[in-house]
Order: C-alpha cells, then sequence, then structure tokens
C-alpha cells in the first residue's frame, strides 16, 4: 500500500528526531571516508551533519520517497537521490553508510543487513539505529484502534514499522564478520502544544494508518486516536512526557577478513 511522506510534518520536532543522530555519529570512528551515504535520509537536513563531519567526502541522501528527496535536494553539500533501501546500488564501494530510523520499515530489514555490509569498503563502518518503542502507547493505542470496525477493512497490510532489541542486532552482524558497538537509550521527551503526540506519530508511525482510510472514516479516527494518546500521555501543564526508547549499533569489518577495495 502507496503512502506518501510529509517533510515538514516530520520535521516538527527536528531537535527531538535529531538527538539520536547525533549520538550514533558520534561512536563512528572514521577519519577520512571517501563517500559517505545516509541511507533512508528523509530530508536530508540530518545528513548535512556529515558533510560538516566529514567536509572532504561525497556524502550522498537516499530515501525512496519522492516527498522527502525533493526536500533534501534544497540540503547544500550532499546529493539526494531516490532508491530502494532493499535494491539501491552505491556508485562505489562506501566507507560510512548511516541508516537512520529507517530499517523499522523494512518488515525483513534483518535479512537486508547481509547486503549492507556488503556495500562497504575495507574498514568502513555500517551505523543504524531504529526506534525500539513498538510496545508503548503511542503505537499500541493505533494498533488497537485500526483493528477495530469500521475502520479494519480499510488497514488490511496496511505499512506499520518493527525492529528488534539490541542483542538480536548484535549477533547478525557478527554472522557476518563484522565487529559490534550496540547499545539502547531511552529518551524522554517533553513536548507541547495541542496533542503533540498525535502531532509526532502522524508524522511517522501512524502516516501509512492515516493515509489508507477513506476521507469518510478519517475524522472519526483521528479524534478517537487523539482522546486516546491524550489519556495514555497527559500533560500536566509543564509538557506531555513521551519515552522513546531506541536502538543503536556501529558496526565494522573485522581485521584481517580478506576484503580489499
Amino acid at each position: 500500500m502507496v503512502h506518501a511522506w510529509d517533510p515538514e510534518q516530520y520535521l516538527k520536532f527536528g531537535d527531538e528526531r535529531g538527538r539520536p543522530f547525533t549520538d550514533l555519529l558520534a561512536r563512528v570512528d572514521a577519519e577520512a571516508p571517501e563517500l559517505v551515504v545516509d541511507l533512508g535520509a528523509g530530508p536530508g537536513t540530518l545528513t548535512a551533519a556529515l558533510t560538516a563531519r566529514w567536509p572532504s567526502a561525497r556524502v550522498l541522501a537516499v530515501d525512496s520517497s519522492p516527498e522527502m528527496i525533493a526536500r533534501a535536494e534544497s540540503v547544500a553539500g550532499i546529493h539526494a537521490e531516490l532508491g530502494n533501501l532493499r535494491t539501491w546500488e552505491p556508485p562505489a564501494p562506501i566507507d560510512v553508510l548511516v541508516s537512520n530510523a529507517a530499517l523499522q520499515w523494512v518488515p525483513d530489514h534483518l535479512e537486508q543487513l547481509p547486503r549492507l555490509a556488503g556495500l562497504l569498503s575495507p574498514g568502513g563502518v555500517l551505523a543504524m539505529q531504529v526506534p525500539g518503542n513498538f510496545a508503548e502507547p503511542i503505537h499500541t493505542i493505533r494498533h488497537d484502534l485500526a483493528a477495530e470496525d469500521p475502520y479494519a477493512e480499510h488497514l488490511v497490510g496496511v505499512a506499520h514499522p518493527a525492529s528488534y532489541d539490541a542483542s538480536t542486532y548484535v549477533r547478525a552482524l557478527q554472522r557476518l564478520g563484522l565487529e559490534v558497538d550496540a547499545w539502547e537509550t531511552t529518551y524522554l521527551h517533553v513536548l507541547h502544544g495541542r496533542d503533540p503526540v498525535f502531532e509526532w506519530v502522524s508524522g511517522t508511525g501512524a502516516r501509512p494508518t492515516l493515509q489508507a482510510l477513506p476521507a469518510s472514516l478519517r475524522p472519526a479516527f483521528e479524534a478517537e486516536f487523539r482522546a486516546r494518546l491524550c489519556a495514555a500521555y497527559p500533560d500536566d501543564g509543564r509538557g506531555v512526557l513521551m519515552p522513546f526508547r531506541r536502538v543503536f549499533a556501529v558496526a565494522h569489518w573485522s581485521a584481517g577478513d580478506g576484503r580489499t577495495r
């Protein structure tokens, strides 16, 4: 089921969404990479940090969303191109491959890790981050409401994000011969504004669900979704507290793995 992304909606919480990218990048040890790729780059605003970190590198922002790539094309210092994570091929071996909050949208992304690792140059680094909060109300409320009538029949097969814990990624990457540094962090975001949790999730995890509904049903779904989210994430006048667990892994080829550029 095809859905479209809205860069401006996504960027409403740009600071909060950017923190995990910054934390991921801080653990990447690469001195002078020639080719740096942000796979699943979204609007490219975070990709700009890669050009600041490695100004002499060629930096590519790749995303499967035409709307996101159109936004990324306006970001100075990067080259943006449309590409599917499963099939996109780089112009050369990649020295730093970043995938930030993208793999959760690929149902078979564990099976994609060998292909992604194979895109790396000798000594290349794969740095990934995925949300790990899918058992939280922000997602379970959407899931439960989507299973109710009259919505359920319209939401069969709709895209939804999913991920694994850090140990699963460690073992999957180790089996490929990579050395892995993995960790988990739970951020406690303080959100402000009217229905901020709905505004957050409507730009990411719930967007395919909302777009799949017919126009006649969407307002009622949104109203009930907002009400349940407000009950789960109350505002006491000082902002809404929203815990957000993230899963990180930074992997590189082991010494003596036999790979040559």
